[in-house]
């Protein structure tokens, strides 16, 4: 089955004044659908077309044609990573995880402050597009950045929260000001949706040993 744009579970305007509605409405309408329609014409007519995304990035990429591969990469990258992004922000979110999420980071990190620190400077200085993530790579609670539209799931990590810093994501409202919609993102995390998405690489993680 061919891509499609999930719904924001939310209201355009719902993340104000974090991210204004006008950011979001060209974010989700505009540039996701715009990775949705390149993908799903990049595989059209070839046995990946009715793919799972994670499958596409996590498993055969490799595979894909050469004159097929960048753009499926990158279109692809961008679904799967717009479609986690849209449903770990929310409007009541904000301050610190709990339980067993916070437990990790916890261990992991010393503290939820370092954690935030590490993640919101690798978006910082991402030079370029990209993203900053916190992931779970197989042992464990891991901090990268990543170029582009690149996924995690290309390195079989399992993608926990990233924070988009690709400009389209912050300009109208912060311009060139990165570090302070960086800032600003974290008023907006949704710490239960993290935290679900942490149970689910746990529960991956579990299945495959």
């Amino acid at each position: 089955m061919a891509y499609e744009l999930p719904e924001l579970p939310y209201p355009y305007e719902a993340l104000e004044p974090h991210i204004d509605e006008q950011t979001m409405r060209i974010h989700h309408d505009k540039h996701h659908q715009a990775y949705i329609d390149k993908a799903n014409a990049a595989l059209e007519g070839t046995e990946w077309a009715d793919s799972p995304v994670e499958q596409v990035l996590g498993g055969i990429l490799d595979i894909v044609p050469e004159d097929k591969r960048t753009v499926v990469k990158n279109n692809a990258g961008g679904h799967a990573n717009h479609s986690m992004f849209w449903e770990i922000m929310g409007p009541d979110g904000g301050g610190e995880p709990t339980g067993e999420l916070a437990s990790a980071i916890e261990d992991t990190f010393d503290s939820f402050d370092a954690m935030k620190k590490l993640v919101t400077d690798g978006g910082v200085n991402r030079f370029g597009s990209g993203w900053t993530w916190l992931v779970h790579d197989g042992t464990g609670l891991a901090v990268y950045s990543t170029a582009n539209q690149d996924s995690p799931l290309m390195n079989a990590d399992f993608p926990i929260f990233g924070i988009d810093v690709w400009e389209h994501a912050y300009y109208l409202n912060y311009q060139n000001r990165r570090p302070d919609y960086l800032e600003a993102w974290w008023n907006v995390v949704n710490w239960g949706a993290v935290a679900t998405r942490y149970a689910e690489a746990l529960a991956r993680n579990t299945a495959r040993a």
